[in-house]
């Protein structure tokens, strides 16, 4: 059986008086393509939000795992309130201080998941190749009197970084665009740079919020072959938002249906497809005969 990546158990999570996501719970296994889907509204993004920590959760515990022994709490990334323990307790206080002033989204892309966005949001001023290199600020080192007298440690991490770029340029077929700004190329072709600038981050798990939104059918088809080869090749988790069903069903080994906020269905696509209660709820009908997925 394989070990799960991610482990969500009871996401909770409130704005104010509205409950967005009601006790959540699921796992992503490790070296799967999953897919979180349902109708607009359902809180497919929220969880995504909290997955990347874009949003700390209300309650509920959210678990990764990106290498064997190696497991983050997501919500202690971004920094927990304080107990009245830790105030008598000088490690547990410095430990929570530290994370307070430090922690962030960018601690959970450093633990090893990256995204992508539902609207895309690429520097569109900047060059493909430049798209690619502010991305792995976090890969550079980031002295400043390194970068004053251009040490060898600080040369060396720009050369990685320039030809992890181009590496990615080459496997999503852009290398041609590398030099061309990320504003004016083709829609499809700019969904594919956001792909990119989440791998130059050298993630174990990616999220992709909607990937083949606004693509034609060649491109979609052209993104189902990218996506398996990110998983094939490169040994990344997948875990996608997705309106596409016939894109879903046909690369997901692991599908997980939300509703206002709850999962009320998980399992492979087979059994996604013939379950009446997705099929009244996501679709919007009552009738398994008047659907086709």
């Amino acid at each position: 059986m394989s070990e799960a990546m991610l482990k969500v158990s009871g996401l909770t999570m409130r704005f104010g008086g509205i409950r967005a996501l009601n006790d959540i719970s699921f796992e992503v296994q490790r070296g799967s393509i999953s897919a979180l889907i349902g109708p607009n509204g359902a809180g497919k993004t929220t969880v995504f939000n909290c997955v990347t920590g874009f949003y700390k959760a209300t309650e509920g515990a959210l678990t990764l795992h990106p290498q064997a022994g190696q497991s983050y709490n997501i919500p202690k990334l971004l920094g927990e309130p304080f107990q009245a323990a830790d105030f008598i307790n000088p490690v547990a206080f410095g430990r929570r201080l530290y994370y307070k002033m430090f922690g962030g989204s960018h601690r959970v892309a450093n633990a090893g998941v990256s995204r992508t966005f539902q609207n895309i949001r690429l520097f569109r001023e900047m060059t493909a190749v430049e798209n690619l290199l502010v991305a792995q600020h976090i890969h550079m080192v980031r002295n400043p009197l390194a970068g004053v007298f251009k040490t060898k440690r600080f040369r060396e991490a720009e050369e990685r970084a320039v030809e992890r770029a181009y590496f990615w340029l080459d496997a999503l077929n852009l290398r041609d665009d590398a030099n061309r700004l990320a504003g004016g190329l083709p829609y499809g072709r700019q969904r594919r740079l956001e792909i990119a600038r989440a791998m130059c981050t050298g993630p174990k798990m990616i999220c992709l919020d909607e990937p083949a939104a606004g693509l034609n059918p060649s491109e979609t088809a052209e993104l189902a072959e990218m996506i398996r080869m990110l998983r094939d090749k490169h040994g990344v988790t997948v875990l996608l938002i997705e309106h596409d069903m016939s894109l879903v069903m046909k690369i997901s080994e692991h599908i997980v249906v939300l509703d206002h906020g709850e999962v009320i269905c998980a399992g492979g696509p087979d059994k996604i497809a013939n379950d009446p209660q997705v099929i009244a709820a996501y679709l919007g009908v009552a009738d398994e005969d008047e659907v086709n997925l």
